[in-house]
């Protein structure tokens, strides 16, 4: 298995995770705070050398009848960027209710509501990757290996 980043790309912050080498776990990483799209890639390009990922698994935010709308339209912009800058796979995850989950987990910690703010979205990018995750291990049982690799 391989190193996989997860993101939770938003127009203010992108919460980034990562996983083990084994493919088990999701790790919360950092949080990007958007100054520029370009400052954010290049941070995101300095993540995927120094922990030498492999791939790019990157919340897509469909709408309710799954369709995509403007949101998901600038993400998939982005990913296509971020892709070119460094040369990886990118792997779209529906990410339909991950925040709302996550506000939802960092409720039940004791953490003030402003720390709660800064690692939403990386709580968020965790759900992402976990999702990804448990999939690939479920198409590894099935032998349905080949539309995730």
């Amino acid at each position: 298995m391989s190193i996989i980043l997860g993101l939770d790309i938003g127009d203010a912050r992108t919460g980034v995770a990562i996983s083990d080498e084994l493919g088990v776990a999701a790790h919360p990483l950092c949080t990007i705070q958007r100054k520029s799209r370009k400052a954010v890639l290049a941070e995101l390009g300095e993540l995927v050398a120094v922990h030498n990922v492999e791939r790019i698994v990157v919340g897509l935010p469909l709408q309710l009848d799954g369709e995509t709308g403007t949101q998901a339209k600038k993400v998939k912009q982005f990913a296509k960027r971020l892709a070119q800058q460094v040369n990886l796979p990118i792997v779209f995850w529906d990410e339909s209710f991950t925040t709302v989950e996550a506000s939802q987990i960092l409720r039940g910690t004791k953490k003030r509501r402003k720390k709660r703010k800064q690692v939403i979205d990386q709580v968020a990018a965790v759900l992402i990757l976990e999702g990804y995750l448990e999939e690939l291990r479920n198409s590894r049982r099935k032998g349905q290996v080949d539309e995730f690799e």
